[in-house]
């Protein structure tokens, strides 16, 4: 049965890529009411929204005509958020829309934009690529769509949160206003329905997601593994599953760099996907993917976007998504077009709460387990190699013949042992890992007894329980760590050191005893030989742990009680006595035993005589002899005012160079008036005799003085005055 495409020449492109039947989204946009109109369509990753929007949109681009027109404007217009999901819907537009002669053009950013231009000179139907690309197109005149029909946006809610609301308004007002407008999204949120609102007319809206039901296709796990066995994990999960392309994700470019390199280590062929990347590195990374020369990709979000790879089924999430939908869109990569797939979450102990409400929030049931061990992975390594499908190909008759003369030479056992370490070395070897299944189990339903009435009644003074000694755990070991109280040990970074080397957690460890130059601690009997395997393993220079014996006890015992004191609780407390600084001092306090020396430190005294100073410390010796300041006499100081009518003090008799000052005399005040001005003479220049001051007149009621003359010159528009010209 042919696929119901809406067009022959797609019937049979599908008919050619092996499409039997139409997921449930291709099949809404065929349906009769969805022809010719707007469409505002949610549907889940991985369920062939591409292939969608190619058959929505052949009725508008071919409508009755067996092949496009010659490529000249573009008649359609698809927008992508990210350069990866650009090309990728560019690969499938192409195959879509070969039979019927189509030319498809991708702009995206990263790539040659010269190159670029000269294919949308040539004249394409389609065009494919990101916001920020297109736009520049559009600015600089190399894209023209004033012939557009058809305007595409996938993963509208991605472009939204990537900051592309701008752009996309920019394009969507350069296209015409009667064109057909397909916006296709995960999810429908409020800004994606203004934007539908605003750029679409009547649009149909098709909903193919089911709220309540998750991806049926995809199996989530749990693994719980201790917080520094990530990595180990991920090469088990990795062996274990022997998945034709596995996705490996991580949260930040520092962590897709160093699980790459670990894992390229150990011997798996994997390449590294992230943002800093450039265009050409990224593209040879999904090639090789594609091609089959990596099995293994590290990524950063930037992938869990649209990318769609052949055989995809294991995701692995190393680090944990920061939200429901990453997470959600992050194990889309799996699972796709009617396949199944595994998504499998690291847990470290300390984020189980983290993974269960991820899980929840997401409405995914996740299967919670230990990672696989290594016993586990080599018997799956058997079970494989039985059924490897190589056995189960015809031979030729040279492979026969070789056959032939490797059993007459060798036995089959010895050339079945050879298979076998030939299959094994190119495989890379399980990690040695420790599952603890009291963390990460899955706790069930939380039940809680009702409280009952409790007996608030006071208690009376001294009426405490006897602290009792801390009591050794029963069937436990001490372990010694290599650092004291001399390397500032305390127990709020020990534990947490200890948890890590030994893959145990808090509830694990008993007592702790902190000395001099090491501490000793103790370990449950259920963690001891998980313990003590983990800490054999690890080896670190600044601290070591190794077994040891029980510390002594402590001589001083358990703390008596604190006996009751000696008087009514329910008296009142009489007042007390104001205190003034004519009461009698205190007596000096004893110096009780092992308290510090009072030795007074030099510093002050106070009213009485006695010294205020700070004490010094225990081993601390007074610097030089002491010897103690007189008090100072309470007795104010005669304040002696100085007389202002007075002469002031005279200057020094000697100048600086030698020669004696002048003796001060004050000057002496005009009892009669002002002062009467007398000009100074003017200096004599050369021999010309100085002329005498000679004060210049008034005429009648004008000042001797009028000012400065006014500029009699002429000035331009702007009013400032012209320079006069020498004739």
């Amino acid at each position: 049965m042919p696929f119901p495409a809406s067009h022959p020449a797609l019937e049979r492109a599908l008919a050619a890529q092996g499409y039997a039947e139409p997921t449930p989204v291709q099949a809404a946009v065929l349906e009769a009411d969805a022809e010719g109109r707007d469409l505002l369509v949610s549907a889940q990753t991985g369920s062939g929204k591409t292939v969608a929007f190619g058959l929505a949109a052949a009725p508008t681009l071919l409508g009755d005509a067996e092949r496009l027109p010659k490529a000249g404007l573009p008649m359609a217009l698809v927008i992508a958020p990210t350069r990866e999901l650009a090309m990728q819907v560019n690969r499938e537009l192409e195959w879509l829309y070969a039979q019927a002669g189509a030319t498809v053009v991708n702009c995206v950013g990263g790539m040659d934009a010269r190159r670029e231009q000269r294919a949308l000179n040539f004249g394409a139907h389609i065009v494919v690529g990101t916001p920020g690309r297109l736009r520049d197109h559009i600015e600089r005149g190399h894209l023209d769509l004033s012939e557009l029909k058809v305007a595409v946006l996938d993963e509208a809610d991605e472009m939204l949160d990537m900051g592309f609301r701008e752009d996309l308004e920019f394009i969507l007002d350069a296209a015409p206003a009667e064109r057909r407008t397909l916006l296709f999204s995960a999810t429908l949120a409020r800004d994606i329905i203004a934007l539908a609102k605003n750029y679409q007319n009547d649009a149909l809206r098709i909903d193919t997601i089911d709220r309540n039901e998750p991806h049926r296709d995809i199996e989530y796990r749990a693994v719980r593994v201790a917080p520094n066995e990530t990595e180990h994990a991920v090469v088990n999960l990795l062996r274990y599953f022997e998945s034709p392309g596995a996705l490996v994700f991580a949260n930040t470019r520092e962590s897709v760099r160093s699980l790459h390199s670990k894992l390229r280590e150990r011997g798996f062929d994997v390449v590294g996907l992230s943002g800093e990347l450039s265009q050409r590195e990224r593209a040879d990374a999904l090639q090789a993917l594609r091609d089959g020369h990596a099995r293994v990709c590290v990524a950063t979000d930037v992938a869990a976007r649209g990318l769609d790879l052949p055989d995809l089924g294991l995701v692995i999430h190393a680090e944990l998504p920061v939200n429901k939908a990453t997470l959600l869109h992050r194990s889309g990569r799996t699972g796709r077009a009617g396949k199944k797939g595994v998504s499998a979450l690291v847990v470290p102990y300390t984020r189980r709460r983290k993974a269960e409400q991820l899980l929840f929030a997401a409405g995914v049931e996740g299967v919670w387990g230990g990672a696989p061990s290594a016993d586990e992975i080599r018997a799956k390594d058997t079970e494989r190699l039985l059924d490897d499908p190589i056995f189960a190909e015809a031979s030729n008759e040279e492979d026969l013949a070789l056959a032939e003369a490797m059993l007459a030479k060798r036995t089959p056992t010895e050339i079945a042992a050879a298979l076998i370490r030939t299959r094994r070395a190119k495989l890379p070897a399980p990690e040695e890992m420790y599952d603890d299944p009291r963390h990460g189990a899955d706790p069930g339903p939380r039940s809680r007894e009702p409280r009952g009435d409790r007996d608030f009644a006071p208690r009376e003074f001294g009426d405490r329980p006897e602290r009792e000694p801390r009591v050794s755990m029963d069937g436990s070991e001490w372990f010694r760590i290599s650092v004291g109280r001399r390397g500032n040990a305390d127990p709020k970074w020990l534990i947490p050191l200890i948890c890590r080397q030994g893959h145990i957690t808090k509830k694990d460890i008993g007592s702790i005893r902190i000395f001099d130059y090491d501490t000793k601690f103790e370990i449950s009997a259920e963690a001891v030989v998980k313990f003590g395997a983990a800490v054999q393993s690890t080896v670190r220079e600044d601290v070591s742990i190794t077994p040891t014996t029980a510390p002594a006890p402590r001589s001083d015992g358990p703390r008596s009680p604190r006996p009751p004191r000696d008087f009514d609780g329910d008296a009142p407390r009489p007042p007390r006595a104001p205190r003034s600084y004519d009461d009698a001092p205190r007596g000096p306090r004893a110096n009780a035993p092992g308290s510090r020396d009072h030795t007074p430190r030099p510093g002050g005294y106070d009213r009485d005589g006695a010294s205020s100073a700070k004490p010094y410390a225990r081993n601390e010796e007074p610097k030089g002899d002491y010897k103690p300041r007189p008090p100072r006499d309470d007795k104010p100081r005669d304040f002696k005012p100085r007389d202002r009518d007075a002469a002031p003090r005279p200057y020094s008799p000697i100048e600086s160079d030698g020669a004696p000052k002048r003796a001060y005399k004050p000057r002496a005040d005009n009892a009669d008036g002002p002062r009467e001005y007398k000009p100074r003479a003017p200096k004599a220049f050369g021999d010309a005799p100085a002329k005498p001051y000679k004060a210049k007149p008034a005429f009648g009621d004008k000042p001797a003085f009028k000012g400065p003359k006014p500029f009699k010159g002429k000035s331009d528009f702007a009013g400032k005055p012209k320079p006069f010209k020498k004739k």
